[in-house]
C-alpha cells in the first residue's frame, strides 16, 4: 500500500482514468485548414464589399425617414410651455400647454409619434431591479407582499403594499397628449391610437392583471397603496397592469437618452400620413425634469423595413466591411512582394 492510503484492503479502487474511446482519448478525426492566400484573399474582399453594399443599403433607407421634432421642455423664457417648467409631481392645479406648428408636405404614413427624455439614466443597476416581475403577471401573494427590490417603494408608510410597486413605475412618464389638424379655421382632433404601442410578449406574456374568482379589479387591489408620483391607483389606470403607455415605460431603456412610443397615427383622414396644414399640440404637462437637468421632446417620425431612424447600423456596416477590404489589400500587396521569396530570404 502507498504511503498516506489509508483505505481498507476491501474497499475498490475506483480509476480515474477516461473510458478507452476515441472521444475521450481525443482520437477523433480533424480537420485542419492551411489557410493561403488563394482562400483568404478572397474572403477579406468579398466580406469587404458585401458589408458596405449592406450599410449603404441600410444608410440609405434609415436616410428616407422622416422625423420631426418639438422641445416643449420650457427652460428659458420664450420657450414653449415655459410656464410649466417648475411644475411638480401631483401638482393640484394642471398646467396646460398649447403650441402650433406648420406641415409644408404631407408627413407620409403610418406615422410614430413618441415622447423622448434625455439624461435620465433607466440603465442604473438600483433603478432597473426595482420591480416585481411576479406582481406585474398577476400573482396575487406578490400583490400583497412585494418583492425586496422594489424598496424603498414595497410599502408605504402604513406598511401597505404598493402596486405597482417600485422606482420604475413610480417614475412613469404622465404627459398627456393631444393634437389638433386645423381644418379651414377649425381645429379638429387627430385620433392618437394606443393599441399595438407594446411589444407583444410583453403585452401578452409578461404582464398581466390579478384573477381571483368573479372580483374586480378595484376589489382584488383593495388594500394595495398607490405609488407617491401616481395621481390615480392602478385600478383606476385604463386595463390595469396591462396598460400600453404603463408596459412601454417598464422596459427600461439602455441609454440616458431615450425615446419610447406614445401613440400611432393611422385612423380616420390620416391613414396615409399626416396632410400639410396647421396642427396644434395641447400637453397637459405633468412630468417634472428640473431636478435631473432633463429635457422633454415630442418626435413623429415614419418608418421603413428596418424600422425607425438609426444611421449607426449603417455606418458601423460601412467602416467594418472598409477595414475588411483594406486588410485585404495590405494582404495582397504583401503576398505579391514576397511570393518569390523563400523563407530564408524573408
Amino acid at each position: 500500500m502507498a504511503a498516506g492510503d489509508f483505505r481498507s484492503n476491501k474497499e475498490p479502487v475506483t480509476s480515474q482514468r477516461p473510458d478507452n474511446t476515441a472521444f475521450t482519448q481525443q482520437r477523433l478525426p480533424a480537420w485542419q485548414p492551411l489557410l493561403s492566400a488563394s482562400i483568404v484573399l478572397p474572403f477579406f474582399f468579398i466580406a469587404g464589399l458585401s458589408f458596405i453594399g449592406i450599410g449603404i443599403g441600410l444608410l440609405y433607407s434609415s436616410k428616407s425617414i422622416t422625423e420631426r421634432e418639438f422641445d416643449y421642455t420650457g427652460v428659458q423664457p420664450g420657450d414653449r410651455c415655459y410656464d410649466c417648467f417648475n411644475v411638480t409631481y401631483n401638482a393640484t392645479v394642471p398646467c396646460l400647454c398649447n403650441f402650433t406648428f406648420n406641415l409644408t408636405d404631407t408627413f407620409q404614413g403610418p406615422v410614430f409619434m413618441y415622447y423622448e427624455l434625455s439624461n435620465f439614466f433607466q440603465n442604473h443597476y438600483r433603478y432597473m431591479i426595482s420591480r416585481d416581475d411576479k406582481q406585474l403577471s398577476g400573482y396575487i401573494d406578490s400583490i400583497k407582499s412585494p418583492a425586496n427590490e422594489c424598496y424603498p417603494y414595497q410599502y408605504d408608510k402604513s406598511k401597505v403594499p404598493y402596486a405597482p410597486c417600485g422606482a420604475i413605475a413610480n417614475s412613469m412618464f404622465n404627459d398627456f397628449f393631444k393634437l389638433y389638424y386645423n381644418d379651414n379655421g377649425t381645429y379638429s382632433e387627430v385620433p392618437l391610437t394606443k393599441n399595438g404601442i407594446a411589444w407583444w410578449t410583453d403585452y401578452n406574456i409578461k404582464f398581466r392583471n390579478p384573477i381571483q374568482g368573479n372580483e374586480s379589479l378595484s376589489a382584488i387591489f383593495n388594500g394595495t397603496a398607490k405609488l407617491p408620483n401616481w395621481a390615480v391607483p392602478v385600478y383606476r389606470l385604463s386595463d390595469g397592469f396591462t396598460n400600453e403607455d404603463f408596459i412601454v415605460w417598464m422596459r427600461s431603456a439602455a441609454l440616458p437618452n431615450f425615446r419610447k412610443l406614445y401613440s400611432r397615427i393611422e385612423e380616420g383622414n390620416y391613414t396615409s400620413g399626416l396632410p400639410p396644414g396647421q396642427y396644434m399640440f395641447q400637453i397637459d404637462y405633468k412630468y417634472p425634469v428640473l431636478s435631473f437637468g432633463g429635457r422633454k421632446k415630442i418626435v413623429f417620425s415614419s418608418v421603413s423595413w428596418m424600422g425607425g431612424k438609426n444611421p449607426f447600423l449603417g455606418i458601423a456596416y460601412i467602416v467594418f466591411g472598409s477595414l475588411s477590404f483594406f486588410c485585404g489589400i495590405i494582404m495582397l500587396i504583401v503576398y505579391i512582394k514576397y511570393q518569390d521569396k523563400t523563407n530564408d530570404d524573408i
